[in-house]
């Protein structure tokens, strides 16, 4: 009976018609399934008139009205002809099925983790090892230095000094003008692990800008490492952090941080939480935490990382009588929690060059009248987007994937923090846990209501761009699961292995790449010129490669 239509017809004939209309061109194939949708939604909410037809019709460009049949009367090719230039002009004005999915994925088999022998302690008495470092405070001028000592709890001090005034004499003649911290120190017990000695020491009153060289241990134990501190917090000032998430400590994880350590251009990096992956051993074996501890020190000693906790720290192991929430981790990470205001080193923030970076925890209590709540809805307020323009969210559980593993494990912590995300104008939003790579779309899902039928994320300009970067090479393997028809908040998606890099350029514009580890280094398998949300609230344009 569609040998031929009239067109005019298909309005003047009703619900009828148009239900015999979109069952046909549902048989014929010819269109794709998100216009499919909206065909069946207008239908059962009674939009398909003859005026709304003909007003998508008419509302084609001129170039493409001369394609369309003169004719009133149109047979069954010409209607198949006709739709798929009504779907090309919907595709072209951004109302397509989704982003991209990568054709590209790595071959879904756990990682090899590298054996513990394979990460020996330092030569020297007392050695220090396990060195890593982080912001010290709210502003960069202090740095928290860790480091672990294995058979005594001395020295409990970090000696350090300008790198320009290694030729300087200091007012007794006595050489290099050293200057020195104490360290507190700490250990602990998990199960049948005895921790050696913790040390944390921090560095205050440094100069922005500078490099610091600093010395630990002594005698033939002594070991020497440096930083450079970051600008001075400011508007315009550019500066480039490196992400990772769920690293562990596998041949892949070692390939994932080699490569970004070859690419020679992150300043500090931002860790999305799960570490050592101990916890999948028996036991919890701490012992892991060491190793895990000797296998980042080439970079943690000598770029600040800033941490978040993952569900991999929590460590939470009744069976054997553990029962304390993030033991280890808070024994051996500590950050700058009190400079912001927190009550818990799990969530916190700090300012870096011309970023405020908010860290938050998806595995401690969120809900409203919790401590991180109050402390959240007390620190976005704060932010002065004069002096510090990039607004940056860290968590481990992602807001928004469309993966299979972990799908929608963020929805609580997305229903209660999204519509601040929004209001405040977050630019970016970096999660892991889903041992993949993917990034959205510019959305927002702050309308909701089931009642109404308003449950689907829709493009929003003041919604952050959410980025899943838990693809660090972990001993569980790539999560190649992502769900088959990809939603439209997906922009792209990738089952590899990598790290990322955020290169802020000044208060508008800063460039963002995804490296996945096949790749030589310089290639990147996903890039885009993020828009500062606050001065220049563009829409982006992404460049797959």
């Amino acid at each position: 009976m569609f040998h031929y239509l009239n067109l005019v017809k298909i309005g003047q004939a009703g619900r009828q018609g148009w239900s015999d209309f979109i069952s046909h061109v549902y048989r014929s194939n010819v269109i794709s399934r998100r216009i499919q949708r909206i065909l069946t939604e207008a239908y059962f909410n009674n939009i398909p008139t003859e005026s709304t037809f003909l007003g998508l019709l008419h509302s084609l460009p001129y170039k493409f009205k001369l394609l369309l049949p003169k004719s009133s009367v149109i047979n069954l090719k010409k209607i198949i002809i006709m739709w798929c230039l009504v779907t090309l002009f919907l595709l072209l004005n951004g109302v397509s099925e989704a982003g991209r999915t990568s054709s590209y994925v790595r071959e879904a088999l756990p990682s090899l983790e590298i054996p513990k022998e394979d990460f020996p302690p330092p030569s020297g008495y007392n050695a220090p090892e396990q060195v890593h470092i982080t912001q010290g405070d709210y502003i960069g001028r202090s740095m928290i230095v860790s480091w672990v000592t294995p058979l005594e709890d001395q020295p409990k001090f970090v000696t350090y000094w300008e790198a320009h005034e290694k030729k300087s004499v200091d007012t007794n003649g006595g050489g290099i003008k050293r200057n020195r911290a104490r360290a507190i120190t700490t250990t602990y017990r998990y199960y049948n692990y005895s921790s050696a000695y913790i040390h944390h020491a921090t560095i205050n009153r440094l100069k922005y800008n500078t490099k610091y060289i600093y010395e630990l241990g002594n005698g033939n134990g002594t070991r020497k490492f440096w930083f450079t501190t970051p600008p001075e917090v400011g508007p315009d000032v550019p500066y480039t952090f490196g992400i990772i998430g769920d690293l562990g400590q596998t041949q892949a994880s070692n390939q994932t941080l080699e490569h970004y350590l070859a690419c020679r251009k992150g300043q500090t990096m931002l860790f999305l939480g799960d570490f050592s992956y101990a916890d999948v051993h028996p036991f919890h074996d701490n012992e892991k935490w060491d190793t895990f501890g000797r296998f980042i020190e080439k970079s943690s000693a000598y770029e600040p990382w800033i941490y978040v906790p993952g569900n991999h720290e929590l460590d939470l192991a009744p069976e054997i009588g553990e029962h304390t929430l993030f033991k280890p981790y808070k024994h051996r990470y500590h950050v700058p929690f009190r400079a912001s205001g927190s009550t818990s080193p799990l969530w916190y923030s700090i300012k870096r060059a011309s970023a405020h970076i908010i860290v938050l925890s998806s595995y401690s209590a969120f809900s409203i009248y919790t401590p991180q709540y109050r402390w959240l809805k007390h620190e976005l307020p704060k932010v002065n987007r004069t002096e510090t323009p990039w607004l940056i969210v860290l968590m481990h559980s992602p807001m928004y994937n469309s993966n299979n593993y972990h799908y929608m494990e963020g929805e609580t912590m997305r229903v209660v923090f999204e519509p601040w995300f929004v209001k405040y104008k977050v630019d970016l939003v970096f999660a892991g846990h889903v041992h993949s790579y993917e990034r959205s779309e510019r959305v927002s899902n702050i309308q909701y209501n089931i009642t109404e039928g308003i449950s689907s994320p829709v493009k929003d300009p003041s919604a952050p761009v959410y980025l899943t970067v838990g693809d660090g090479g972990n001993i569980e393997g790539i999560a190649d699961s992502f769900i088959e028809h990809q939603p439209s908040y997906s922009a792209f998606r990738e089952a590899s292995f990598g790290h990322a890099l955020l290169q802020i350029k000044n208060r508008t514009h800063a460039f963002y790449s995804w490296h996945r580890n096949q790749d030589n280094v310089p290639i990147a398998g996903d890039s885009i010129w993020f828009y500062n949300r606050y001065w220049f609230p563009k829409e982006e344009t992404s460049s797959n490669a």
